[in-house]
């Protein structure tokens, strides 16, 4: 931990001119999509600083729920050398080796549907076991206060009826946040119905416990773009040296690069026709999906696109917030779970051709992307 650094430590962003903010959604396996466009990116910054960059040392804060809540603290975890812990095409590669034992596959197409319908029934589809072994070989020790840029990552505590945030501009104030990065990466990540539901205890200084009865944190925000950019807003208004003399609402100081993980919001697999008879099994188990688990998703996501969208188009800054995302997935690869090494590399694929596409903006009326008038691409929007 002592061993000199190769880069200077990320300046706070009062010795520049913009907050840097890194978003990532939550989607299972579907993390392929914007870990290839991270890829990119990060690859782009060695060109210009060199091999040893990082995507951590380019953001003020990372904020990620749900499997991008694991990728966030891959991201930000300081190695031996006090440098992160993986660079993003080693997370891509970690997705594509660990993906299939994290989520197995069966063999048999009755099997598995008989298998989903039982687990849907009686207790999660995963274990989990594979998923807190790994994550906690990987993450250690670390707890929140020692990742190498600020992160912010969503969990839902099913006791308190209320989102859990962890971070680390609120650990400062409040110690009992101060959890292992493992168990804040395990409760994000667990999806009602996929994965079970993860409790810890964290003491403070004083050793008061606090108990954690946590669940994914797309319940609160799939997106959490919102809740990164509330969590330096309060920075701001506590008056924080970083961030002096940024105002609340100066959001042309602010530049938000929100990755999505794809939707098949365009195959429009549910209706209303079909919705009207179903009962609690096909809520959680209709048309190769979890009706239950995509609306909420979705409309957490949405949510948080369409009020960005607004606020950064009505202050005349919209070209400082880039919302990169692929409503057209479908078939398998719109799946959260179907970790066959085909499907793995079709996320790649579909990865690949979202940096070719042309920049988009939200239709506040349909809910759907529309192209902005240029013809610049997510790789020109990316690298601008």
């Amino acid at each position: 931990m002592a061993a000199t650094l190769t880069h200077a430590p990320l300046q706070p962003p009062s010795y520049g001119n913009l907050v840097t903010i890194l978003s990532i959604d939550g989607g299972g396996i579907r993390w392929l999509i914007p870990g290839t466009i991270l890829c990119f990116l990060e690859s782009e910054l060695q060109k210009l600083d060199g091999e040893d960059a990082r995507i951590a040392d380019y953001f003020d804060v990372i904020a990620g729920t749900s499997t991008g809540g694991l990728v966030t603290a891959m991201l930000t975890s300081p190695n031996e050398k006090n440098r992160p812990l993986y660079a993003a095409k080693d997370i891509k590669d970690f997705y594509l080796n660990h993906s299939p034992k994290i989520f197995p596959q069966y063999s048999f197409l009755l099997y598995k549907y008989a298998t989903k319908i039982i687990k849907a029934v009686y207790g999660p589809k995963y274990d989990g076991k594979y998923l807190h072994r790994l994550v906690k070989e990987r993450l250690g020790s670390t707890r929140l206060n020692q990742t190498l840029t600020n992160v912010v990552i969503p969990t839902f505590d099913i006791k308190r009826l209320q989102p859990t945030i962890f971070s680390s501009f609120e650990v400062k104030k409040n110690p009992s946040l101060n959890a292992l990065l493992s168990d804040v990466c395990i409760a994000t990540s667990a999806a009602p119905t996929y994965l079970p539901a993860h409790y810890f205890e964290t003491k403070d200084p004083a050793g008061n416990v606090r108990e954690f009865h946590l669940i994914d944190g797309g319940i609160a925000a799939n997106n959490p773009a919102l809740v990164a950019i509330g969590e330096v807003t309060k920075e701001v208004t506590r008056k924080s040296p970083h961030f002096h003399p940024i105002k609340p609402m100066d959001y042309e100081r602010f530049l938000v690069i929100s990755i999505g993980t794809g939707s098949a919001k365009t195959e429009e697999k549910y209706n209303a026709h079909e919705a009207a008879k179903w009962g609690l099994l096909n809520w959680l188990t209709s048309n190769g999906g979890t009706p239950i688990v995509d609306v909420f998703s979705q409309a957490s996501a949405d949510m948080v696109d369409f009020h960005l969208s607004d606020v950064f188009r009505a202050l005349q800054c919209e070209r400082s917030y880039l919302r990169i995302q692929d409503d057209n997935l479908s078939g398998e690869v719109s799946s959260v779970d179907i970790a066959t090494m085909k499907n793995l590399d079709n996320l790649v694929e579909v990865g690949d051709e979202l940096l070719k596409k042309r920049v988009s903006k939200v239709n506040l009326d349909t809910g759907l992307d529309v192209n902005y008038g240029d013809n610049e691409t997510n790789k020109e929007a990316l690298t601008r």
